[in-house]
Formats: structure tokens, C-alpha cells, sequence
């Protein structure tokens, strides 16, 4: 039965490498590292399960898509530089700043040591290394070209991560605003309103309808705040754990798609997605099967997912990769007409890039335009609520005089 061993070794620079490594017996531990060119210095077993870390599940540390950019970047400069797969995954375990990810990247250089393929030992865990990630490493291995294959997952990745901080950021100001009217509305119907009620009722007399309806709401928050806050937790807990069932996604991604203004621009978010791990796959040498199957899963909704699935079943069957498109009317006329010359040329994976970036494009300026329109509207209806409100709470103050009289 193998057992987990911890070492410390020297490289051939004399650099003190230290890591772990399962085997039958220490003997063995030291047949392997000297294979591998290192001078072991020690070899214990490992006490891995005294010093495991607890963690609240849910509350780990995330790995964001930036850091696998950055690591694949980084690899593939490592790789082209004519260091080995495990001395590059010795120096990216000391030098990432993510814990989680080092402590990942630590397991994955011990399967290598132990002779895996490294995207089999990727494979071993699916919520840090994407499958897209995963399937590309094994063909940059298989073709032996490894190295170009981490600079294209860096690059995908890259201009994901760029067009995701777009989005944040041409949002950021408009959600603000959003959240803060809420704070200021709720705030002055639990804390404010409830001073000017106790005014009026102390003067007697009939409130304005307006004045009513604030009176009104100013109770109900008071009294059902707790409720509203515990259900809106409940709410969002519920929401993260079905948002991507089949049947919620069913229902939910097609409004999406429908919704005015806001729909075109996930629609072509999703297709610069679509367009972009397509074409890295297939540069890569993915096959395009396998390619069809792993981009259906990253589109990000299940009106493109179901047009990929529909196009793979066509291309098994034998017919083109373009000509099932046409009858799905997500995809735009121009993508299919940029596919269609690209299979006929032979440069499928440069159309799709060319997609890619004019969709990437496509969603900057939407979300200029978006970010031009939304600002002062944001402010006209914060304007509207805020002053609608103190103009209600204001109106009986007219017939204060009227009613000391």
C-alpha cells in the first residue's frame, strides 16, 4: 500500500526543493527523485491529516479566472523557456499569492511526479481547472507543443477577464446609485416618516393620500423589516443553489435574451464566448466534437448551449459546422457567413478570433451606451423618489396654520 512521503531535495542548481510523493517505502521515494536528477536531503512521511486546515464550506477561498490567466501565461513562458514540467510547477506553488490555488498546484505537481499526464492530474480537480483548460492541455501534450497551448488558454483568458471588468465596471455606478436610493427610501420611511406621523396625529385632521400610503409603508418596514431581511437571505442562499438547474435555466436564460435593451448585450456576450473557446480549442487541436461538446457548457446560456448541441448531433451526422447555424436564430446571419468562408478556406479558428473580437467590441460600446443612457436616469428616478417623498410628508405641513386655527 502506498504511502505519502514528504522530502526535501537539492536541483542541480543546488536550490532546496521540498514537496511530497506517494511510494511503498522511503527506498523508493529516493529511486524516484534520483531519476528525476534531484540529491535527496530528506525523506519522512507525511503528516497531512494533523495539519489539514478546517474550512467552512462555501467560505473558501475562490481561484478567479485572472489567476488561471496568470498561471497559464506564466507556465507557458516557463515551458518555452526549457525549464520541465515540475520544476515550473515548483517555482508557480512558491511564488502565487492564492493560497487555495498553491495547496491545488501542490497536488497536481505530486501527480506528476508520480508519472500522470499533467492534464490528468488537472482533470482531478474540476472546480479550479475548467474543462476547456483541461482538454487543451491534453492536446498541447499529445502534439507536443505544450507550450503555445498555455499561451492561447492565457490569452483566452485574458480577454474574457477584460471583457467580464468592462461589464463591472460600465455596471458599478448604476447598481450604486440603485442600492443607495433603496437605503435612502428605506431609511426615511423607518427613522423619518415616524416623527411626522406622531406631528399629525397630534394636530388631528386628515392626511393627504400620498402622506397616507407613506404612513402605510413606514409600518410595514417597521414592523416586518426582520422578515423581509431573513427572507431576502433565504431568497438569495435558494437562488445560488437552483439558478443552474435544467428547469430553472429553461425558463430564466430565454427571458434574458428577451429583455429590452439588456438582452442584446448578454446575446453577445454569449457569442463572443461561444466564438472565442471555440476557436482556442480548435487551435489547439482539440477535436471538434470534443471542441462543440466543452464550448455548449461555457456559453453561459441554455438557448446558445441547446443551438451548440444541435450543431454537434449535425457534424456527427456528417454535414458542415456553419449550415446548422442558419436555423438557429440566436446566431446572427454574419456568424454563420464568417464560419461558412472559414471552413471553406480552412481558417475556422482565425473567423471565429475575428468573431471574438468584434463581439468583444460589440459589448464595449454597448455598455457605453448603456452606461450614457443609465446615469442620468439613474438620477432622475432618485431625484423623483427622494423628492416625491419629502414633498408627501410636507403636503399636511401646508395645513398646520389652518389646523391650529
Amino acid at each position: 500500500m502506498a504511502t505519502t512521503y514528504e522530502y526535501s531535495v537539492r536541483d542541480r542548481a543546488g536550490k532546496l526543493i521540498s514537496g511530497s510523493l506517494d511510494a511503498e517505502s522511503p527506498a523508493v521515494v529516493a529511486r524516484k527523485l534520483a531519476a528525476m536528477g534531484y540529491a535527496p536531503v530528506s525523506i519522512n512521511k507525511s503528516n497531512a491529516g494533523m495539519k489539514r486546515e478546517l474550512t467552512i464550506p462555501g467560505f473558501g477561498k475562490k481561484i478567479k479566472l485572472k489567476t488561471l490567466a496568470v498561471f497559464s501565461r506564466q507556465f507557458a513562458t516557463m515551458i518555452d523557456s526549457g525549464l520541465s514540467l515540475l520544476r515550473a510547477l515548483t517555482i508557480l506553488v512558491e511564488q502565487t499569492d492564492n493560497k487555495e490555488f498553491a495547496r491545488v498546484l501542490a497536488e497536481v505537481r505530486t501527480d506528476v511526479e508520480s508519472g500522470n499526464a499533467l492534464s490528468a492530474a488537472m482533470a482531478k480537480h474540476p472546480k479550479v481547472f475548467p474543462s476547456l483548460m483541461v482538454n487543451m492541455s491534453r492536446a498541447g501534450e499529445i502534439g507536443g507543443f505544450l507550450d503555445q497551448t498555455m499561451l492561447q488558454i492565457a490569452e483566452n483568458y485574458e480577454a474574457e477577464v477584460k471583457l467580464r471588468g468592462k461589464i463591472k465596471s460600465a455596471m458599478t455606478y448604476p447598481v450604486v446609485v440603485f442600492v443607495m436610493a433603496i437605503l435612502g427610501c428605506t431609511g426615511m420611511l423607518i427613522f423619518i416618516v415616524p416623527v411626522f406621523k406622531k406631528l399629525f396625529a397630534d394636530l388631528g385632521g386628515t392626511l393627504p393620500l400620498p402622506t397616507q400610503i407613506l404612513v402605510v409603508l413606514s409600518g410595514i418596514l417597521r414592523y416586518w423589516t426582520p422578515l423581509i431581511i431573513v427572507a431576502l437571505v433565504v431568497g438569495v442562499i435558494v437562488w445560488g443553489k437552483i439558478k443552474l438547474q435544467p428547469r430553472v435555466r429553461n425558463v430564466v436564460d430565454p427571458l434574458k435574451l428577451r429583455l429590452p435593451v439588456f438582452g442584446a448585450l448578454i446575446r453577445k456576450i454569449a457569442l463572443a464566448r461561444f466564438s472565442r473557446n471555440l476557436g482556442t480549442m480548435m487551435r489547439s487541436g482539440v477535436p471538434i466534437l470534443q471542441s462543440l461538446d466543452i464550448v455548449a457548457t461555457t456559453t453561459g446560456n441554455i438557448v446558445l448551449e441547446r443551438a451548440t448541441r444541435a450543431v454537434q448531433d449535425s457534424v456527427r451526422s456528417g454535414e458542415s459546422l456553419a449550415g446548422p447555424l442558419k436555423e438557429h436564430k440566436v446566431f446572427p446571419p454574419m456568424v454563420v457567413q464568417m464560419m461558412a468562408v472559414g471552413e471553406e478556406t480552412g481558417a475556422l479558428d482565425t473567423m471565429l478570433a475575428k468573431v471574438a473580437e468584434f463581439y468583444d467590441q460589440e459589448v464595449e460600446a454597448t455598455t457605453e451606451a448603456l452606461t450614457a443612457l443609465i446615469e442620468p436616469l439613474m438620477i432622475a428616478v432618485l431625484g423623483t423618489v427622494i423628492g416625491g417623498m419629502i414633498i408627501a410628508l410636507y403636503m399636511p405641513i401646508f395645513k398646520i396654520f389652518e389646523l391650529i386655527k
